[in-house]
């Protein structure tokens, strides 16, 4: 009877997946001092009446490892990119050039390196979280299939695998910060 019962592993391990992608793609929107095209995702411009992501205004360059230049396709739209990044947050101020907006990436300093570790730390946490969350699904699972009649070395060997599951994310992702952190502090 014991056959009848199987835990979706495959299933966790996606959804785990996935909160690994997206601590991924927070960690690419941090500024490290260098330029990187992917900083600018999270800007989005008021364009035609909608908000629109920067990268469908414009072609976004990084020419030199302290520059990211964005190409306006349509001259009438680089007030509003320009109005979009100075009020990202980013901290970075636009430089205008008919239709190219340069923005130089100033050098980070101590005290904003610091910050950015512990938003960085913030980031894993969350990740952290969902992919406890994630264990807690499965776990519910395998205590349902107990409840069904699951034999209790079924039960052990499933708690043991939605574990070691688990334990294999949360190390990636704490690799990561430790890659990240690193990263950021780096002069």
């Amino acid at each position: 009877m014991s056959e009848d019962f199987m835990i979706d592993t495959d299933d966790l391990e996606r959804r785990m997946q996935g909160a690994m992608g997206a601590l991924k793609t927070e960690f690419a929107s941090l500024r490290t001092g260098r330029a990187s095209s992917s900083m600018l995702e999270p800007v989005m411009v008021e364009a035609y009446g909608q908000k629109t992501p920067i990268n469908q205004v414009g072609t976004i360059n990084v020419p030199e490892p302290r520059m990211v230049t964005i190409n306006v396709w349509d001259k009438s739209m680089v007030g509003a990119v320009e109005k979009a990044i100075r009020n990202s947050g980013l901290g970075i101020n636009p430089q205008l050039n008919g239709t190219i907006i340069m923005l130089p990436i100033p050098e980070l300093n101590e005290e904003r390196r610091r910050e950015l570790t512990r938003v960085a730390a913030q980031y894993a946490e969350s990740a952290r979280v969902a992919i406890r969350n994630v264990r807690r699904d499965g776990m519910d699972q395998v205590k349902k299939a107990k409840s069904d009649g699951m034999s209790e070395d079924d039960q052990k060997f499933w708690e043991t695998e939605v574990q070691d599951l688990t334990n294999k994310y949360i190390a990636n992702v704490d690799q990561a910060l430790e890659g990240k952190q690193a990263e950021i502090m780096q002069v």
